[in-house]
């Protein structure tokens, strides 16, 4: 049944143009294709922590590079919207932490979040940054509901 989940999402990612579902679907396609399923649990136990690295030096380039001063840095952080960024940042943290616990509890949620991301995409003209967003907000919904 994976085999036929993972060829509808390869086929959503067609549908949205999105070169990362697709070529997602299509690398564990062929790993399940060429029985290299072992792989599996490697990328479950490592995967977000190793895509989380890649992430955040790619957004920190910037420092390395010398193109954010001191000067740069100290505008950015007592400016109104770099303040806001800072509020942005720290409830983005929880959300994914929430997202990433809601993840180990329920994982068959993120068929619904792919789904939900490819009409995003497809629609909105949204991006597809990960996972632990969506989950994020999606435990959020989850929360906010159980109260109502």
């Amino acid at each position: 049944m994976g085999f036929y989940i993972l060829l509808l999402i390869l086929a959503m990612g067609m549908l949205s143009r999105s070169k990362l579902v697709m070529l997602t679907a299509s690398i564990l396609l062929i790993f399940r294709i060429l029985h290299l399923q072992r792989f599996f649990k490697f990328l479950s136990n490592n995967g977000i922590n190793m895509g989380l690295l890649l992430l955040v030096m790619t957004v920190l380039i910037p420092f390395a590079t010398d193109q954010v001063t001191l000067k740069d840095l100290k505008d950015t952080m007592t400016s109104f919207s770099g303040i806001i960024a800072i509020l942005g940042g720290l409830l983005a943290t929880k959300l994914n932490g929430m997202g990433l616990n809601l993840l180990k509890v329920e994982p068959q949620l993120v068929i619904g979040m792919v789904v939900g991301s490819i009409i995003g995409i497809i629609f909105w003209g949204g991006v597809p940054v990960g996972p632990l967003m969506a989950g994020g907000l999606t435990a959020l919904f989850i929360k906010i509901l159980g109260l109502l």
